[in-house]
């Protein structure tokens, strides 16, 4: 109540139920997955004879992320829709490592072990590492139920026998990983600034990791006091403005697009169960995967990116599926909503190159 009171007060609308239409302009609707509602959106599906795109967005947000993208896209003539992850936006947030959640996790049925890969460095190098794949939890929140999801989704919510995913930060991974499991669903990913998870235990220090799990163990335990202070309108105003460049574009409506959900029951034990997953698949290691090799990549990058660095995001070029690696000057991390004028033409071109490559 008291939250309530201040959003009041600062002039935000803070809903406590989804509303029922989106920033976007578009419907928000409903689909059930798993005994799950997994909210969308969608626009342009008028569109019969255009691409169909489905969009993923990023850590701790949702697909309100892409509201200024949505409508262009459709008037393009794209089929597009933006999906809220499991734990993420307006849908559900079952319990994390409860066994009914862990009977619909993606992890479930795979062989997940500790195999060694190729990785990037920050100054453009390589180095092999072994990376982790399983959640150290056996949480349902890994980038193979969000996987799986985004593929059911296509098939069953789209409708498309063959679709572009364009992804922003981590839901970059949880994209390529949906790639590679069904490479005759996916024909391209646009991967919008990708991230490279420094909380994963093969991008940190030896030296580092106790303490990155005392520190994990710690917010499970008793973060939900700091999540009560830091989940306010000034103070994800003040944070949001790291990422982002520009700090005119990081505005109320903004805040008031990603807040409300993270307000929701079960949100703030998504975030520290997130922020307690130190492994996974990783990106270099995904883009090496053989089953990608018909999938076309195409890389955005913001040159004022602060959490993904410019030199290893230009060593992806290296990689069979990576066909441009585009960067886009005085922007951060979220060029689709930063600069929608530049990324959105590049999301149509995309779109159409995949689906013309396809009819070849």
């Amino acid at each position: 109540m008291a939250l309530a009171c201040l959003c009041a007060a600062l002039g935000f609308t803070m809903p406590t139920v989804m509303p029922a239409v989106s920033p976007a302009g578009a419907p928000n609707q409903i689909w059930r997955w798993r005994g799950q509602d997994i909210r969308y959106q969608a626009l342009g599906e008028a569109n019969v004879d255009g691409p169909t795109v489905v969009l993923c967005h990023g850590l701790f947000v949702n697909s309100d992320h892409w509201r200024r993208n949505l409508g262009p896209l459709a008037a393009a003539g794209l089929r597009v829709f933006a999906i809220d992850l499991l734990g993420s936006g307006w849908s559900s947030k079952p319990a994390a490592t409860a066994e009914a959640s862990r009977s619909i996790s993606g992890e479930r049925g795979r062989a997940l072990g500790a195999p060694r890969a190729r990785l990037g460095t920050a100054d453009g190098g390589s180095r092999e590492a072994a990376v982790e794949l399983a959640h150290p939890l056996g949480s349902v929140y890994n980038f193979y139920t969000w996987a799986e999801q985004l593929a059911d989704f296509t098939r069953e919510v789209a409708r498309a026998d063959r679709a572009s995913i364009v992804a922003n930060s981590i839901g970059c991974i949880a994209s390529l990983q949906a790639a590679i499991d069904c490479p005759a669903l996916f024909d391209g990913v646009l991967m919008v600034c990708p991230n490279f998870r420094e909380l994963h235990v093969a991008e940190s220090p030896a030296l580092l990791r106790p303490v990155t799990a005392a520190v994990q163990a710690g917010l499970r335990r008793f973060g939900q006091s700091l999540f009560d202070a830091v989940a306010q309108p000034d103070t994800v105003k003040a944070i949001l403005r790291t990422p982002y460049y520009d700090d005119a574009l990081v505005t109320d409506e903004l805040v008031s697009a990603l807040l409300p959900p993270l307000l929701t029951p079960g949100a703030s034990d998504v975030v520290f169960d997130t922020l307690s997953y130190s492994a996974g698949p990783l990106p270099e290691a995904q883009l090496q995967d053989a089953r990608l090799e018909h999938t076309a990549v195409w890389v955005i990058q913001g040159s004022e990116d602060p959490w993904t660095p410019a030199r290893r995001v230009a060593a992806l070029s290296r990689l069979r599926p990576v066909q441009k690696v585009i960067t886009l000057d005085a922007v951060g991390h979220c060029p689709h909503d930063e600069a929608p004028d530049q990324v959105n033409p590049l999301i149509v071109e995309f779109a159409r190159a995949c689906a013309c490559a396809r009819d070849e």
